[in-house]
């Protein structure tokens, strides 16, 4: 089972704008999904770059802990490693060694990058403390992720 996974900011293969940008206002933009399973416990969201120098993708954002009621993340989510909104939730550590949302910001020169943002409906308990990295919270999900959905965006540096 796929999940839905769209925004009101920008459609697949699109565009993100530059208000979701580190040359912009570097706030989320708002996503929506559906179908998520009736049996996950948990919602988490990865937003990363693949195309970004380097061996491992660029980590642009985890967000975990998410009720699986939720449907939708607000833009402009608090970069606090326990955002008020959604309830409940955790944040990771994205690349920078931050907590929350940083946006696109690619190297000059170096052409369009796709961003992919990745929602994974897990069976684990939402009780996952904030700070983990992308790598600490699939492993947290190991054989326990039943759905994934995904929309990638793009963005390329003025």
């Amino acid at each position: 089972m796929d999940i839905h996974v769209t925004s009101d900011a920008f459609g697949p293969g699109e565009p993100i704008p530059a208000s979701h940008s580190g040359e912009g206002e570097d706030i989320s933009p708002p996503l929506r999904w559906d179908d998520v399973p009736a049996d996950a416990r948990q919602l988490a969201l990865i937003v990363d770059d693949p195309d970004a120098p380097g061996a491992e993708p660029w980590v642009h954002w985890v967000i975990y802990n998410i009720a699986p009621e939720v449907r939708e993340l607000p833009s402009g989510v608090s970069t606090s490693p326990r955002p008020a909104e959604p309830t409940n939730t955790a944040q990771g550590r994205n690349s920078w060694g931050a907590s929350g949302y940083g946006g696109p910001m690619p190297p000059p020169g170096s052409g369009p990058h796709r961003y992919h943002f990745r929602l994974y409906a897990a069976t684990t308990a939402p009780t996952l403390e904030p700070g983990l990295t992308k790598d600490q919270l699939l492993e947290a999900f190991a054989d326990r992720v039943l759905a994934v959905g995904e929309l990638v965006g793009t963005y390329e540096r003025r």
